[in-house]
């Protein structure tokens, strides 16, 4: 199955940024589909986990620090603003690009997740949390 060996490529990727801070996969449900074939697993510590989904690119990133959960666009949202300079999700042709971007902004925005106390991501899931109150309210007034 492609998408299993391609996630499974993607994952050696972030080892060497989850390793180091003492994740380890476990690799989730991996199946052929109507919609294609997919993979998927997270990397787990302590109350820590990092779920990635994946068919033929990256697709759902989730962080959970005990019971919070946030999806990576909306942390890197809260984090760094529209704006702010993280790479995944980006558009390219290579799937392990998507693994790449991640890599990169785990190591550059997400120490406290990987190693902190979880105080600022117990922060960006309250913002977010706000910011998407905000969001439904205008949609619903307009």
């Amino acid at each position: 199955m492609i998408a299993l060996e391609t996630f499974r490529a993607g994952c050696t990727i972030l080892d060497e940024v989850l390793n180091r801070h003492r994740f380890f996969l476990i690799e989730g449900l991996s199946s052929e589909s109507s919609g294609g074939n997919f993979a998927s697993g997270e990397y787990v510590r302590d109350d820590r986990r990092l779920e990635i989904h994946f068919r033929f690119s990256v697709g759902l990133v989730t962080y959970h620090v005990g019971s919070l959960s946030l999806v990576h666009d909306s942390y890197m949202q809260v984090l760094l603003g529209k704006n702010g300079g993280n790479q995944y999700p980006g558009f390219s042709e290579d799937p392990l690009d998507g693994f790449r971007d991640l890599r990169y902004d785990l190591s550059h925005f997400c120490e406290d997740f990987l190693n902190g106390s979880g105080e600022e991501f117990a922060g960006c899931v309250k913002k977010a949390n706000e910011l998407a109150k905000i969001k439904r309210f205008k949609a619903l007034s307009s």
